[in-house]
C-alpha cells in the first residue's frame, strides 16, 4: 500500500523501533488563488472556466514543465516547490529553481535523507553556474509518498550486510521495495517534468540510484556526476567500526531533542573532521523532524541497498560521460569504493578530495561545484 504523505504533518504513528538518522521543515504552501472577474464580464465566463483549476507557475517558461503548480519554497529563498505525481500512487515533493532555459540538473539525495540535505549554498552555487536545478525527497521521505506494506516480516539488517559483504545475496528478502524501484522513481520524474536529456548528481545511494537510472534510460541522462557512492559489490573495504555503528545506532526515543542530539552525534561521526557546523546540522534536524519524521522509510530504504545487492551490472551499462568525487576521510564510504565506482563506469573520471568525508562541506564546495560544472558542461 502506497500512501500520499500529508503536508504540514508530523508523522509519528510509526510502529517501529527502528529511527531515522536525523531528520525536518515547514509546510507545502496551498494553492488559494482563484480566477478573478469583474461584474463587466463575469456573465461571460463560461461554467468550464469558472470550475477549472488556476495552475501558479513562477513565470510562463515553467509551463514547459508540465501542468504543476508551483509555489515559493518554504526551504529556500532560490526554489519553488510542487507535489508531482509519477504514477502508481506515488507523488514526489519536488522544488526547483534557476533559469528554466539552462540545462536541467537533477540532484538525487542519499538513504534516509530528505532533500533539506542538499545545502542551500551548494544549489545556489548550480544555479549560478548556468543549471536549472531540481532536487525532491525520494519516496518514504520527507513530504513524498510513504510506502506501508502489512505483514513483512522483520529482518536482520546485521545479518544482510554480512551477507553482502561477503558476496552472498538477499536476493528474495522481503522487503517493500528495491533500488530499482526508486530508479524507476527518478526516471518517472524526469518524464514527468518533460525535462528531457538531463545531467544527474548523486550522492550516496542516491548515485546508485543514478548509476541504475543513467543505465536503463540512456535517453534520459545527459551526463553524471556521483558523490562518495558505491557499486555496492561484495568484499569492497567495508565501513570503519565507528561510522559503521551510524546505521545501527538508534536514539533514545522519537522526541524531537532526542532526535536532534542523535542527528548531531551521526554528523559528527560520518562528517568531515573539522568541518561540521554544528548549529546548522541542529537547525537541519530540527526542520527535518518538523516536516516530516518517519522513521520506518530510513529502514525500508537501508534494506533496499542490502536487498538489492551489486548494481555492477547497471555501472558497466552507463553511457553517460561520468565524473566521480570522493573524499579521502569518508569512513562510511571509504574512498577506494568511488575508484571502484569510476573503474566500473566505462570512461568515468574520479576525483579524490582530500579531507573531505561523506558530505557537503562549505570550505570543500566551491571546488566540487567548479569540477561537477565543467564536467556537465563539457567545458
Amino acid at each position: 500500500m502506497i500512501e500520499s504523505s500529508p503536508t504540514n504533518h508530523t508523522n509519528a504513528s510509526v510502529n517501529s523501533e527502528e529511527t531515522d538518522n536525523a531528520l525536518v521543515l515547514n509546510d507545502k504552501m496551498t494553492n488559494d488563488a482563484t480566477p478573478s472577474s469583474s461584474p463587466s464580464n463575469s456573465s461571460a465566463l463560461s461554467a468550464a472556466t469558472i470550475d477549472s483549476p488556476t495552475i501558479d507557475y513562477p513565470t510562463p517558461e515553467w509551463q514547459k514543465f508540465g501542468d504543476h503548480a508551483w509555489y515559493p519554497s518554504d526551504l529556500s529563498e532560490h526554489l519553488y516547490q510542487s507535489m508531482i505525481d509519477i504514477g502508481d500512487g506515488i507523488e514526489l515533493c519536488v522544488e526547483a529553481g534557476g533559469d528554466p532555459k539552462n540545462p536541467p540538473l537533477l540532484m538525487i539525495m542519499g538513504l534516509g535523507s530528505q532533500m533539506v540535505f542538499w545545502p542551500n549554498n551548494f544549489i545556489k552555487r548550480f544555479i549560478d553556474a548556468g543549471f536549472f536545478v531540481i532536487r525532491f525527497d525520494n519516496r518514504d521521505i520527507g513530504l513524498s509518498s510513504k510506502v506501508q506494506i502489512d505483514g513483512l516480516p522483520r529482518i536482520s539488517q546485521l545479518k544482510m550486510m554480512m551477507r553482502l559483504q561477503t558476496g552472498l545475496s538477499n536476493k528474495g528478502a522481503p522487503v517493500a521495495y528495491n533500488l530499482t524501484d526508486m530508479a524507476e522513481d527518478t526516471a518517472r520524474l524526469i518524464k514527468a517534468l518533460k525535462l528531457g536529456k538531463t545531467h544527474l548528481l548523486g550522492a550516496s545511494m542516491g548515485g546508485m540510484i543514478a548509476q541504475i537510472v543513467a543505465a536503463r534510460y540512456p535517453s534520459l541522462v545527459q551526463r553524471m556526476a556521483l558523490m562518495f557512492t558505491t557499486t555496492n559489490r561484495a568484499f569492497l573495504k567495508p565501513p570503519k567500526p565507528k561510522q559503521l555503528y551510524t546505521l545501527i545506532n538508534r536514539p533514545e526515543s522519537h522526541s524531537e531533542r532526542d532526535i536532534v542530539r542523535h542527528s548531531v552525534w551521526f554528523m559528527k561521526t560520518v562528517g568531515t573532521p573539522g568541518h561540521v557546523n554544528v548549529r546548522m546540522v541542529r537547525d537541519i534536524a530540527k526542520i527535518r523532524y518538523q516536516r516530516n519524521f518517519h522513521p520506518l522509510g530510513t529502514v525500508q530504504q537501508l534494506n533496499a541497498i542490502l536487498a538489492s545487492g551489486s548494481i555492477s551490472k547497471y555501472s558497466k551499462q552507463v553511457k553517460a560521460p561520468t565524473i566521480v568525487l570522493h573524499g579521502s576521510a569518508d569512513g562510511l564510504l571509504p574512498a577506494s569504493q568511488g575508484r571502484v565506482v569510476a573503474k566500473t563506469i566505462p570512461n568515468a573520471s574520479f576525483h579524490l578530495i582530500e579531507g573531505m568525508a561523506h558530505d557537503i562541506p562549505e570550505y570543500y564546495q566551491p571546488y566540487m561545484v567548479d569540477l561537477i560544472s565543467k564536467h556537465l558542461l563539457d567545458k
